[in-house]
Formats: C-alpha cells, sequence, structure tokens
C-alpha cells in the first residue's frame, strides 16, 4: 500500500517565531518591573562609568526627572485615548465596516486590513490599535479566516506608526518647549515634521512597507481548512449603547443631548479657523490632541457617549501611566551623572556622519524590547544619539526619526503593544506574535535599508 503523505504542517512557517516568542515571554517581566530592573542597571552604569556620578547627585537626578516627564506622559496618554473614542464613534465604525466589505477572499482582506490600519495609525497611533481589532472582528464575522491570522495582519499595519504624524519622538521635537524634545535643550532647534516625518528616509520605506506586506501576508496565511475562526459565543461584540427611551429627567436631557457636542465642536472648529489667519501657536503633540477630541466629540453625537469611550479608553493607559515616571527618572538620573556623553562617545568610535543614523536605528530594535514605549525610549536613547550626532556633523532629524522606526518595527514583536489589541478582539498574543516576526523581518531590512540610501 502506498503510503499517505502527511499534510505539512500550519505552523512549520512560524515554528521559529513561535519558539523565540516563548522565550522572551519566559525572560521578560512585566513592562513596570522592567522598568524598575532598568532604572537599577542605569544606576549602576552610572556609578562605574558616569563622570558625575555620586549617590546624592543619583537620587535626586531621578526625582526631578520623576517629575519632569509628566506633562509629556500626559499628553502622550491623551494622544491614545482621543485615537480610541474617535475609533469607537458610531459613525467612524460605519465607514471601516462598509470598507472592510469590498474585499472577497481571505488575501483581500488581510490586505486591506493592513492598509486601512497603516492609513490610520500614520495619524493617529492609539486609534491605529483600535482599528486593527475592530476590523480584524469584522472580518473574522463575514468570511472564513484564521482569527489570529486577520488580527496579526491588523497589527501589522502598525509599523509606520512612529513614522507619522502622532509619533511621540517626532512630535515631541517639533513641539518647543517640551521636556522631551531632546534635540532643542541640545542644539536649541525644534525639528518641524518636514525635516522628520516628511522627508524621503521616512516616507519611502513606509510605502515600501504598504505595497510589500499584503503579499508576505498573503503567503503567511494559513489555508481555510487550517483556520482557528473567531469564537463569538466566547467573544462576543460589545454592547452598542443607545440612548434611553421615556421621559427623562434634566440631567439626563443634557447629558445625552447633541446641543452640548454641537458647542464644543463649533468652538474648535472656530479655533482652527483662527489658527489660518493669526498667530496662535498649534502644531505638535497638543493640535493632535486637540483635533482628536473635537472630531470625537462631533461623531459620538452627544456628550455622555463621548465621555464613556474616553472611559473605556483610559483602561488602556495603566501600565504607560506607571512606567513613564519611571522612564522619566532614567533620564533625569542619566543627565545628573553625564553618563549620555559616555555613551555617545561610543557611537561616535563605531559610526561616522553617514551611519550613525542607522547604528541608532539598530540600537532603537535592541532598546525597545525593554522599553516598549515611544516616549520613555526617547527619554533613555535620545541624550546620546543627539549628542553624537552634533559631535560627528550626522544629520540630526535622520538620527532623530532612527530610533522612532527602530521603535515601530521591533513593536512587532513586543507583546506590550499586542496586548491590547489581542485583548479587543479576543485571541492568543503567542498566536499573533507568530505572525507579525515576518513585519518585524521585512519592517529591518526595509527601514534599515532607507537610512543607508537616502540619509
Amino acid at each position: 500500500m502506498k503510503p499517505t503523505a502527511a499534510p505539512p504542517a500550519p505552523a512549520r512557517k512560524t515554528s521559529f517565531t513561535e519558539a523565540t516568542i516563548r522565550v522572551f515571554e519566559r525572560t521578560i517581566p512585566d513592562p513596570f518591573v522592567l522598568a524598575i530592573l532598568i532604572t537599577a542597571v542605569v544606576a549602576a552604569l552610572s556609578a562605574i562609568f558616569a563622570p558625575h556620578a555620586t549617590v546624592p547627585k543619583m537620587i535626586t537626578g531621578w526625582y526631578k526627572g520623576f517629575f519632569d516627564i509628566f506633562t509629556f506622559a500626559f499628553q502622550i496618554t491623551l494622544v491614545l485615548v482621543t485615537g480610541h473614542a474617535f475609533a469607537h464613534a458610531p459613525p467612524v465604525q460605519r465607514v471601516f465596516k462598509a470598507l472592510v466589505s469590498v474585499a472577497r477572499t481571505p488575501a483581500q482582506a488581510g490586505a486591506l486590513t493592513f492598509v486601512l490600519v497603516a492609513a490610520t495609525s500614520f495619524f493617529n497611533w492609539g486609534m491605529g490599535l483600535v482599528v486593527a481589532a475592530l476590523l480584524a472582528r469584522e472580518v473574522a464575522k463575514r468570511m472564513r479566516v484564521d482569527f489570529a491570522w486577520i488580527v496579526a495582519a491588523g497589527f501589522s499595519g502598525w509599523v509606520v506608526w512612529a513614522s507619522g504624524i502622532s509619533s511621540s519622538i517626532a512630535l515631541a521635537q517639533s513641539t518647543p518647549g517640551s521636556s522631551m524634545n531632546v534635540v532643542q535643550k541640545l542644539t536649541g532647534a525644534v525639528l518641524p515634521f518636514g525635516d522628520t516625518v516628511f522627508t524621503r528616509f521616512n516616507l519611502v520605506p513606509t510605502l515600501v512597507m504598504l505595497v510589500a506586506m499584503p503579499f508576505v501576508l498573503a503567503w503567511l496565511r494559513p489555508s481555510d481548512a487550517e483556520a482557528v475562526p473567531l469564537d463569538t459565543d466566547k467573544h462576543p461584540d460589545e454592547a452598542i449603547r443607545k440612548k434611553p427611551e421615556g421621559k427623562l429627567s434634566f440631567a439626563r436631557k443634557v447629558e445625552h443631548s447633541w446641543i452640548g457636542s454641537a458647542f464644543i465642536g463649533a468652538v474648535g472648529i472656530g479655533l482652527i479657523v483662527l489658527t489660518q489667519f493669526q498667530h496662535i501657536a498649534f502644531s505638535g503633540v497638543n493640535a493632535v490632541i486637540f483635533v482628536m477630541f473635537i472630531a470625537g466629540v462631533i461623531l459620538h453625537g452627544y456628550p455622555l457617549a463621548y465621555a464613556d469611550a474616553i472611559k473605556n479608553a483610559a483602561k488602556q493607559t495603566g501600565s504607560m501611566m506607571l512606567q513613564y515616571p519611571l522612564y522619566g527618572g532614567i533620564m533625569g538620573m542619566m543627565d545628573a551623572t553625564g553618563l549620555p556623553d559616555v555613551i555617545s562617545h561610543f557611537f561616535i568610535a563605531i559610526s561616522n556622519a553617514h551611519t550613525l543614523p542607522f547604528w541608532s536605528y539598530v540600537c532603537s530594535l535592541i532598546v525597545t524590547f525593554f522599553i516598549p514605549s515611544g516616549g520613555g525610549h526617547w527619554a533613555v536613547q535620545g541624550p546620546f544619539v543627539v549628542p553624537a550626532a552634533v559631535a560627528l556633523h550626522a544629520s540630526v532629524p535622520a538620527t532623530t526619526m532612527a530610533v522612532a522606526m527602530g521603535e515601530q518595527v521591533s513593536n512587532m514583536m513586543q507583546p506590550f503593544w499586542a496586548a491590547p489589541v489581542v485583548a479587543m478582539a479576543g485571541v492568543g498574543v503567542q498566536r499573533v506574535l507568530g505572525f507579525t516576526v515576518m513585519t518585524f523581518a521585512v519592517g529591518f531590512v526595509v527601514y534599515g535599508a532607507a537610512l543607508l540610501i537616502f540619509v
């Protein structure tokens, strides 16, 4: 009897990456615990190598940095929650559901999900995370598809977030006086988006990712027979909020009236119009927050609906609020002891004006595994790569964006940001990251090559 060949295992494409992810899950602790460990490591390095390290300086520097980062931390938290609330506005959800309905095959759905999330993330990274989960569930309800794969297709679209206009690193450097504007502190210059986001070395690789990743995702897709579909019984949709019926009290009428939202919307739009005719500061992270806030208030229809959407979004910010003060403390400790100068001299030794952005990118890929927050990451890496760029006469904007690029690419293997997506979608994080490791691999090559070719 002729032996029957066993079908190939669906995990063959991702077996190595799944093994790698298991290693990360076993060796890397909770992000808050990791932030404490990094604080201890930086304190030890400062004591050994920093020229001005004393125990009092280390402690007072840490204390100062702990609070100096508060404004920026709150700003970035608002970027997330306003984007989250905007994505949950009924008109926005209807638009995305209509767009997804265009797809007729799983491959088309994966490509469309990736592109839509990427476009959304470019404008607001918080909204991108929400849209990734929303679109994945919508696709999974319309056709038989491996749910972890379609969630991975959505999360992969997030690979461009730090190259966009809500990038915490680019926003901080474009905001005068920001506690995180390391470039302004060291050089006196503020970097507008024209020098960072809207450049060849940033936009070209982003466009390449938009073209290449749909094909990669199609290749990764499990067959229909191997697909593990969405279990809607175990993970049902959230209940749709409706206005109460019947006779309402004055307070309930005000809460559910469109007048309050219309008033705030009119004021917000009026201010945006005024910025075109008067010298009103309207740029950086504050502008992003303001636009998302006004749009969200209008699209939710009445004040209480928007307030509830913000409350739901705030549930995703707990880890961020714990970590940012610690990373600010790390930044303060490094600044007080002179440790950034020591590290920058290492980069000066291995780099030249052309290669520094690339080596900053490689360093960023590694740092992101330990510090998954873009702002917290910049607080640690910015103070030593910017002085190195100045000393080597390298491109400060390219060196800055290299850190952002490394952040977004490495996020594809980072459970910290995948966690809220899989929680909203209802799927295991390990299986999702088993697919997004290929997004990491493609992004590593594409963005790294762009920094060597276009800078």
